[in-house]
């Protein structure tokens, strides 16, 4: 057990391509946002004392032990603890995170990707990513109710991802460096509400949403082996496709579809909403020297921030 503090950090995330399709077996891929992060702190604590979560951020203080069983950060912390065969630590464990919540950013995931990777780390036990992963989706299915697993996969490998449900982790080698613009509308969005409201229009009409799977995961395949080739040229006409698809779907906005007509009318190459819908973000390709630009003109457009990121 760690005398000194340890620390861990876990970056957001986007998909580029198959959101909501990915529930269904079809194909996604999503990459890593490494300018926002949270990081969680483990410092020792005076014998007997148990442990302690702190989220200053959204003001909680969680005494372990008598912490309710679905509270994701003792849930997390119950994992790894359990996972490791390790007993409770007297230790602080402090969370602090600059990735907004409920914006399709993979806060919850992240989160709980640095909890679980500074404690472990804090017991004498660094965990491999596909062991913090594996642990993480189990926190996931307390914040989503049926999660993919895209996003404790990409967060706990910190690596752009080919991701298939069921099937192994696959990287994915970008040919050419890529310039993306996260553009957050302010508004949440709830993920296992929308995903909870696919399902049951799914359940009405299995032919129609299948069909509109079976197009997104075509367009999922399509953008890897552009991005592997370096062609990136392709990928804002794909990044626009696969955004009437999921119009279609009815998980877009009159916010997200304004911003995502925004960026083509300044210059980005392609632009889609990414994650659950409703509220969020929404992506937008860019060549550098547009970037400024279409930045400003997303601002304008009432963008709560927009975060720039190099997807390599």
């Amino acid at each position: 057990m760690a005398s000194t503090p340890v620390r861990s950090s876990a970056p957001g995330k986007v998909i580029l391509f198959g959101e909501h399709a990915v529930v269904y077996g079809q194909p996604a891929i999503a990459v890593p946002v490494t300018q926002v992060k949270a990081t969680a702190t483990v410092d020792a604590a005076p014998a007997g004392s148990g442990l302690t979560i702190v989220a200053s951020d959204i003001g909680e203080r969680i005494v372990f032990a008598r912490a309710p069983k679905k509270d994701p950060l003792a849930a997390a912390a119950q994992a790894t603890l359990s996972y490791l065969s390790a007993r409770e630590p007297d230790a602080t464990l402090t969370i602090k995170s600059t990735i907004p919540i409920s914006s399709g950013l993979g806060s919850g995931a992240a989160v709980s990707t640095a909890l679980t990777c500074a404690l472990a780390k804090f017991l004498g036990h660094p965990l491999e990513p596909a062991e913090v992963s594996k642990l993480v989706y189990k926190i996931e299915k307390i914040h989503h109710g049926t999660p993919s697993g895209i996003d404790n996969t990409v967060i706990a490998y910190e690596k752009p991802i080919y991701f298939t449900r069921g099937e192994p982790v696959e990287r994915l080698n970008v040919g050419e460096p890529f310039t993306l613009l996260i553009a957050d509308t302010g508004k949440p969005s709830p993920t296992k509400k929308i995903v909870d409201r696919v399902r049951r229009a799914r359940e009405r009409e299995a032919a129609h949403y299948d069909a509109l799977f079976d197009q997104m995961g075509d367009i999922a395949a399509e953008a890897r082996g552009a991005i592997e080739s370096g062609d990136i040229e392709t990928l804002g006409p794909l990044m626009d496709e696969n955004h009437e698809l999921l119009i279609e779907l009815g998980v877009s906005s009159s916010l997200l579809d304004e911003l995502v007509e925004t960026a083509r009318l300044t210059g980005a190459l392609g632009a889609k909403l990414s994650g659950a819908g409703q509220g969020g973000n929404i992506i937008a390709l860019v060549e550098d020297d547009f970037a400024e630009e279409v930045a400003e003109a997303l601002k304008e457009a009432e963008a709560a921030q927009v975060i720039q990121t190099k997807v390599r």
